[in-house]
């Protein structure tokens, strides 16, 4: 599955100038990256606030407000030659309360007034309502550690991405790239308080968690492509399927060992062609988790792309397939139908700046969900997934990397083109990888999580290595070891 970085932002050098000034970020109370060992992710509890000093008799004045609460972060790798997988993350708070005017001679101090009204002041009252006094206090005290944890969680993601647009300055202006330029911890671990089960089913009951909307499957995209274009996908087998990949695949300059180690950690050596992420593909159990497809598992927004880079040229080999000698009339009647539905679709898509972010935007309608099942059809999905790998390939090449090894095009098939050449560097290898992903990819992603670089490309070769013994990988090598000596 192809997990897009951002779209990099056409911006002035006035702007360059503006987001070079945020890197190297220099380290700072609130975040640093120096190595140091690993230890558990706890943070420190806020420090007793200090009364203000007594205005003095002879010139009562206004006490000078303090500086705001403070909080500081020390998200750490270990001293290893690579950061610790368990970053340390300290928090100290302190809260200076703003000194108040002395209060005036003859006149009594007003009464102190409590903070709150204990545990239950704090809590809805439906949820005060069903908690013990001790159930209340637990609850809350588990609250104020996941919101300090929260605030830790944020910082720590605002500085990545603050990395992430000053590398793209520097790229753009053509300055190479070093170790203080990303971030050189992972994100800090909640090593707080856990929320009892008995609490935790009270506080469900009584705010229940929000629905996900479910995520499109496979088929709400052959709905839309039937309501939206009238298209229905050619079925075929397995078999044929992979053949016609193969074949495609050996006529572009793919090799074997790419596309089938693709296809092993993609779909873990078994996947058809019809799978989605999330679904397992034998016993087809489960439910989406993105909207990859297919041997590749590429995204929605992918399709759309690879349609309006080549949906012209797929048109015009549809017709050249139809008008070929000794094409029966319904197949050719077929094929030129289908070839008027790609145009149809490529119209649709390029209604949107051809761009990763519209794309993306596109994917999500009835018109960009049914233009993802062309992946499902027999002429069509093999084309679009081969030149989809093809592209990482070139990509490669134009920077230099000639020979990519299966593991290195899953890398960048998984992190985008250029996100997994940068991986691919010397400096690139050797940083933690939530540098190269969004928050979320990275949360939902187990894979790419708690390594550098070099430990997921490490990762992503050792999986191949399992999943090729699975059966449809050795069927796929199979087939294209009979392509091949056609």
């Amino acid at each position: 599955m192809i997990m897009q970085p951002r779209p990099t932002r056409r911006c002035g050098l006035a702007v360059l100038g503006a987001l070079l000034a945020l890197a190297p970020v220099a380290p700072t109370a609130a975040s640093q990256d120096t190595p140091k060992p690993a230890a558990a992710d706890k943070p420190a509890t806020p420090a007793t606030a200090k009364p203000a000093a007594a205005a003095k008799p002879a010139a009562p004045k206004p006490g000078k407000p303090a500086a705001g609460p403070k909080t500081v972060a020390n998200s750490k790798p270990a001293t290893s030659a690579k950061p610790a997988a368990n970053a340390k993350s300290a928090a100290n708070a302190k809260s200076v309360p703003s000194a108040k005017a002395a209060t005036p001679a003859g006149k009594p101090a007003a009464a102190a007034k409590p903070a709150n009204d204990g545990a239950s002041g704090k809590l809805a009252p439906e949820l005060a309502q069903r908690l013990t006094p001790a159930q209340q206090e637990t609850y809350l005290a588990y609250r104020e550690a996941r919101a300090a944890f929260d605030l830790l969680h944020r910082a720590f993601w605002r500085k990545v991405d603050a990395k992430r647009d000053a590398r793209k300055a520097r790229r753009l202006l053509g300055q190479a790239l070093t170790a203080d330029d990303y971030v050189t911890a992972f994100p800090p671990k909640y090593q707080g308080p856990e929320l009892p089960p008995e609490i935790s089913r009270i506080v469900a009951e009584v705010k229940p968690p929000v629905v996900e909307t479910p995520l499109p499957a496979v088929a709400d995209f052959l709905a839309h492509a039937k309501k939206q274009f009238g298209f229905v996908p050619k079925r075929a087998t397995e078999r044929e399927f992979k053949t016609s990949y193969a074949s495609e695949a050996l006529k572009v300059g793919l090799t074997k060992d790419q596309v089938v180690r693709v296809y092993a950690l993609e779909t873990g050596g078994q996947g058809t062609y019809d799978m989605q992420s999330g679904v397992n593909p034998i016993s087809r159990q489960g439910r989406p988790i993105s909207s990859a497809l297919g041997y590749a598992q590429l995204l929605h927004a992918n399709t759309t792309g690879e349609l309006v880079k080549h949906g012209e040229a797929f048109a015009r080999r549809l017709t050249s397939m139809a008008e070929a000698p000794g094409t029966p009339a319904p197949r050719a009647a077929e094929l030129k139908a289908k070839a008027g539905i790609v145009r149809k679709m490529l119209r649709a898509a390029r209604t949107v700046p051809n761009e990763w972010s519209a794309h993306q935007r596109f994917a999500m309608t009835p018109n960009g969900l049914g233009i993802h099942a062309l992946n499902l059809d027999a002429d069509l999905g093999p084309w679009i997934q081969v030149l989809k790998l093809k592209s990482l390939k070139d990509s490669a090449a134009r920077h230099g990397y000639a020979d990519l090894t299966g593991a290195e095009i899953e890398l960048m098939n998984l992190a985008g083109p250029g996100t997994g050449l940068e991986m691919m560097t010397p400096v690139g290898r050797q940083m933690p990888t939530p540098n190269f992903f969004s928050e979320g990819g990275y949360a939902r992603n187990p894979v790419v999580r708690d390594k550098i670089a070099a430990e997921l490309l490490a990762t992503l070769e050792s999986r191949m290595e399992v999943h090729l013994k699975k059966p449809g990988s050795v069927e796929f090598t199979q087939i294209f070891d009979e392509v091949a000596r056609r």
